[in-house]
C-alpha cells in the first residue's frame, strides 16, 4: 500500500490529475501520521475476500480429530445435522461453486434416501 501511495504521488501521475484519497477509516484515527500502522489498520478494516469460501467444514474419517463432517455428510457429535454445501469441498473449484454445490446436494439427497431406505 505504501508503494501504491508513492506511485500515486509520482510526478507522471500527478501530471494527469492523480491525488491522494484521504478517507479516514473508522477505528484507524489513532494511527494517523504513521503510514505503517495506519495501513495495517486500514487493511484489517477494508479487506474482504472476493472468492467463494470452501473447505471450512473438513469432511473425512470420523476418527480424525480435524474433521467436522463424516463421509455421509453428518456433523460429528451432533444428531440429525448434515452439512450440504461448499464448506465440505477440500479445494475451491476452478469455476463458480454453484454447480459443484448442487452436485453435493444431489449426492446428499441420495445418502439421505439410502439412510431412511426411501425408494
Amino acid at each position: 500500500m505504501k508503494q501504491c501511495k508513492e506511485i500515486g504521488q509520482s510526478e507522471p501521475l500527478k501530471k494527469i490529475g492523480s491525488n491522494q484519497f484521504n478517507t479516514i477509516y473508522p477505528g484507524c484515527e489513532d494511527a494517523l501520521g504513521d503510514d505503517d500502522e495506519y495501513f495495517r489498520c486500514m487493511a484489517r478494516s477494508i479487506m474482504i475476500s472476493t472468492t467463494h469460501q470452501v473447505g471450512t467444514a473438513k469432511m473425512g474419517d470420523p476418527k480424525d480429530p480435524t474433521t467436522v463432517v463424516d463421509p455421509k455428510l453428518r456433523v460429528k457429535n451432533v444428531k440429525n445435522l448434515r452439512v450440504v454445501d461448499a464448506s465440505i469441498m477440500p479445494i475451491i473449484p476452478g469455476g463458480n461453486t454453484n454447480v459443484p454445490t448442487m452436485m453435493v446436494a444431489e449426492k446428499a439427497s441420495d445418502i439421505i434416501k439410502e439412510t431412511i431406505q426411501c425408494k
